[in-house]
């Protein structure tokens, strides 16, 4: 999964990269401090693991793992080049999804570019450069759909008319990630990847003080609104909780009262608002979590380790982590009858435990 982490200059975005990647990408006051974008890999905090790893003698843990690319500050105009804009918004489009940090909090001395805090401003402002460059990549397939339509093929009748139906929504000033379209025209519309068709998350970024304030509010209000993730966070704590060692971190939550880490929050709602799972496979040489969409059945999460797997699927070896952990031993588990045998049509839940059995 990879996340791109954007914001106006100056909102916290390069300080929360940090804290969540520990990468020490740099982090001041003044617009455009990121050019290039920084790349971090997260591992995904998975308890399960290491218990797995103990019950089977594993040499080697394998979590789960998230790409944040820390994308530099957007502006008004971005669309149009402003700010080095066009080269920042290619960034956006390799994402699977965005992080949008806005700030949510007053200090006189941090600098705002638009001279005050305003959090649902900040969004708009960049939603509407995010929709701006979209409405120029439709223009151009438009009309090249539109001349190949008079070829006959009646397939571009279909693409022009969800083209055609983003154009004006987006026109209206509304995000393509919140046009109703039917499924098969949502998948038409993921292969055009809109940079306002990317989900958000927002991470509404607040004082030391606390979140109980009226802008955090009005983020919540405006992710609600238009269905995106949202979690409240101070970046400057998080970034203080990335120095500790995991004693000292779990201390200082506790004064604090926090109970879950910025990066905790941010992989729990992008996995939700992605419609992620993890499934788990164990064994002497690797204890692993792999990452699938909600849904997925055997012979595609099977594939997921390799194309074999699925190729030659013949059957999924499957008990819940729980139920595996009470018994004691995967051969404890199997003779109890707890190991169930399912094959090509069986869709895999959230924290199963598998052995694929395949032929090639």
């Amino acid at each position: 999964m990879k996340l791109g982490i954007v914001g106006l200059p100056n909102v916290g975005k390069s300080t929360l990269f940090n804290a969540l990647t520990s990468a020490g990408a740099e982090a001041a006051n003044y617009p455009f401090c990121t050019i290039e974008p920084n790349i971090g890999i997260v591992s995904v905090p998975d308890d399960r693991l290491k218990q797995l790893a103990s019950l089977y003698d594993s040499k080697k843990i394998t979590p789960a793992t998230i790409e944040f690319v820390d994308i530099a500050g957007l502006v008004k105009g971005a669309s149009r080049g402003e700010g080095l804009g066009n080269k920042f918004l290619s960034h956006i489009r390799e994402v699977d999804a965005i992080v949008h940090v806005v700030r949510c909090f007053e200090d006189d001395n941090i600098t705002h570019i638009d001279g005050t805090v305003d959090p649902v401003r900040d969004i708009e402002t960049i939603n509407m450069e995010l929709i701006l460059a979209d409405l120029d990549t439709l223009t151009r397939r438009i009309e090249k759909t539109r001349t190949a339509l008079k070829g006959g093929d009646k397939k571009y009748a279909f693409e022009l008319l969800v083209l055609e139906k983003l154009y004006a929504a987006l026109g209206e000033g509304r995000s393509a990630r919140g046009v109703d379209l039917t499924k098969d025209e949502q998948v038409f519309a993921s292969s055009l990847l809109l940079l306002s068709g990317k989900k958000v998350i927002y991470a509404a970024n607040v004082s030391e003080q606390g979140a109980t304030n009226a802008q955090v509010e009005a983020v919540k209000e405006f992710a609600a609104a238009e269905g995106s993730g949202v979690i409240v966070l101070c970046a400057q704590i998080e970034a203080e909780l990335a120095m500790l060692s995991p004693e000292d971190k779990a201390v200082f939550m506790e004064e604090l009262g926090i109970e879950e880490s910025g990066l905790e929050k941010l992989i729990t709602s992008s996995y939700k608002l992605l419609g992620l799972m993890s499934y788990l496979t164990a064994g002497e040489k690797e204890t692993r979590a792999w990452t699938i969409p909600i849904g997925t059945k055997a012979p595609q999460a099977a594939g997921k380790i390799h194309t074999d797997f699925e190729k030659g699927f013949i059957r999924a070896e499957t008990v819940d982590f729980h139920t595996l952990m009470e018994c004691g031993s995967y051969t404890a588990a199997k003779e109890k009858g707890k190991v169930r045998s399912e094959g090509k049509d069986y869709i895999l839940k959230e924290g199963d435990v598998v052995l694929f059995r395949f032929n090639v």
